[in-house]
């Protein structure tokens, strides 16, 4: 690792160390709204530096999180700590904290440098420092030639950069997102991205963003909190939370997955087969699995882990399965099959386009094959 650069926060991992002591820390919060539980007993710890998601569906209680850390909201129980400090009755304006609306709420009236510079005066900022940390920040966000035009003069784009700017120039030691890049196309939302990674790996600052994106918070997070009706569900890097999640909802919500009901016939230390109906095989699993042998359960594959062919792989005893194709998206970098199997159930699976043409191409109405490796599914029992 060079000098002055950050470290990577997936290899330093504080969460994964017991005496590391979490940046923001929520115990046992719940919110209600009239008889509606918002929020139900969380408790989550964010550690310095992090960009932390909260990823769930409309009305999950992720917004209803993030207000509350920003004291808009007020527990009806629990506590929530920012860097050791109880922020019960604690205004939003005296937090350290700032926030960044989706609607990115710029002054119409002002132009980009005024937007940014608003914080700063209500704060009294000696002059010289102010006008220099704005300059500072428009530069960091690229928009030094753009100081003085008003927000409608702007791209969707350039009105986020304006409002992140104005967020960080006050130098917080908390900024909440709160659907950031849900007012872009995908294009800029993609590169946009990208910059808000950059930023805040420049600065340091911690940042809890919200979204219902999955691709988003796979793409911008050191950990993702899954959300669902109030409660967080799982809390895991991008890779585990994909690879390893431990719910059907989780496996089902972040992503496409195949998911294939059935029940263990054998099983030992280090391996499990299971028979499903669903599939239409018996599924090999090359690791134990901690569950009964009358339970009931899924494996859940993803599309891009199954092999589609015309011919039979060499081993069709286990983990291969037979089904006609009814519909065929082309995406471009990867075509998508669906396939009506023997049992009736319809599977996904993703191919990458590796070439523009190829004269084995699956089609329509084609018989195929469909195989997995022993290590590509992943069982839920819940």
């Amino acid at each position: 690792m060079s000098e002055g650069k950050k470290p990577d926060p997936l290899m330093v991992a504080p969460w994964k160390d017991p005496a590391a002591t979490p940046y923001i820390r929520i115990q046992n919060v719940t919110k209600k709204f009239g008889d509606f539980v918002a929020v139900n007993n969380v408790s989550l710890n964010i550690y310095k530096q992090e960009l932390f998601c909260l990823l769930g569906g409309s009305g999950c209680g992720k917004s209803t999180l993030l207000r509350m850390l920003a004291g808009f909201e007020e527990p009806d129980g629990g506590q929530i700590f920012l860097d050791g400090q109880d922020m019960a009755g604690i205004a939003p304006y005296k937090r350290p904290v700032n926030m960044m609306f989706q609607s990115y709420a710029l002054f119409p009236h002002m132009n980009v440098e005024d937007n940014v510079a608003f914080g700063l005066k209500q704060d009294h900022t000696p002059k010289k420092e102010l006008w220099d940390r704005v300059k500072g920040m428009l530069e960091m966000v690229k928009l030094s030639g753009f100081a003085s035009r008003k927000p409608h003069q702007l791209s969707g784009g350039q009105r986020q950069r304006v409002a992140l700017a104005r967020a960080l120039v006050k130098q917080p030691k908390l900024l909440l997102l709160d659907e950031p890049l849900g007012a872009l196309d995908r294009k800029l939302r993609e590169s946009t991205q990208f910059e808000l990674m950059n930023i805040q790996e420049k600065l340091g600052v911690t940042f809890v963003v919200v979204t219902h994106d999955q691709e988003e918070a796979m793409t911008l997070a050191s950990r993702i909190g899954v959300m669902n009706l109030g409660q967080i569900v799982q809390v895991g890097t991008p890779t585990e939370i994909y690879e390893f999640p431990t719910s059907r909802f989780v496996a089902d919500f972040v992503g496409s997955v195949n998911m294939f009901d059935g029940r263990i016939t054998d099983e030992d230390n280090d391996y499990v087969r299971i028979s499903s109906e669903d599939a239409g095989c018996t599924i090999f699993i090359n690791h134990g699995v901690a569950a009964p042998p009358s339970a009931a359960l899924a494996v859940a594959i993803r599309p891009e882990k199954i092999a589609i062919s015309r011919s039979p792989p060499a081993n069709t005893q286990e983990n291969c399965t037979q089904g006609i194709v009814e519909d065929i998206a082309y995406m471009g970098d990867m075509s998508v099959f669906n396939v009506r199997l023997k049992s009736g159930k319809l599977a996904k699976v993703t191919q990458p386009n590796l070439v523009r043409h190829t004269d084995d191409a699956i089609h329509w109405d084609d018989h195929v094959f469909m195989s997995w490796h022993a290590a590509s599914g992943v069982v839920l029992t819940v």
